[in-house]
């Protein structure tokens, strides 16, 4: 999937191509683009790395990327949720005081999704997350966001996603996250 040159300059190099990303051999470069959009020190980057490289050997992870002349500028991944996983432990007792625990099952996790600040607004986090979840098999989608009014949310309520769990604490993270959760396909504008 490509998109015609955007911003201020309008070159074929400026070109945003989304496609399949080899999330493990590019792990360095799509934390490089989290560390910016997140915010994200150092020290944070080297333990995602791990977990990231974890990830993807999990059965049904995949990932995609969105990329300027072959930079990385954007990337998503995810996949079909597993209850014994560490995200799900977290979040299942906070979806069950909601009378949301069954979104736990055939599911399909959006695990990270981030576009570079310089390459936001304009349209390349939706058709990211859009594209990997036309892939899934699972009937639904669910994903975690810091809870706040964010564009990320928005975003996101766009899509369909409604909150189903919201002041979810995980460990060592300084601020608060919604869980949301949205049928597939997700709505299109």
């Amino acid at each position: 999937m490509r998109f015609p040159g955007h911003g201020h300059r309008r070159h074929p190099d400026d070109d945003i191509v989304i496609g399949p990303l080899d999330l493990s051999a590019r792990v360095d470069e799509a934390l490089a683009v989290q560390a910016v959009a997140f915010g994200l020190g150092a020290d944070e980057v080297a333990v995602r790395r791990q977990i990231v490289l974890r990830h993807m050997t999990y059965p049904g992870a995949r990932a995609l990327g969105a990329t300027v002349a072959g930079r990385l500028v954007g990337f998503v991944y995810g996949m079909p949720n597993d209850r014994t996983h560490w995200w799900s432990t977290v979040v299942e007792p906070y979806l069950r005081a909601q009378g949301h625990e069954t979104w736990l099952d055939d599911s399909f996790v959006i695990t990270e999704l981030h576009v570079h600040p310089h390459h936001q607004n304009h349209g390349i986090g939706r058709s990211l997350i859009t594209t990997i979840t036309d892939g899934a098999s699972e009937p639904r989608s669910i994903l975690s966001a810091i809870d706040t009014d964010s564009p990320a949310r928005g975003l996101y309520h766009s899509l369909g996603y409604q909150d189903l769990a919201r002041q979810v604490l995980f460990p060592s993270a300084p601020k608060p996250y919604a869980v949301m959760g949205a049928p597939l396909p997700l709505r299109r504008r």
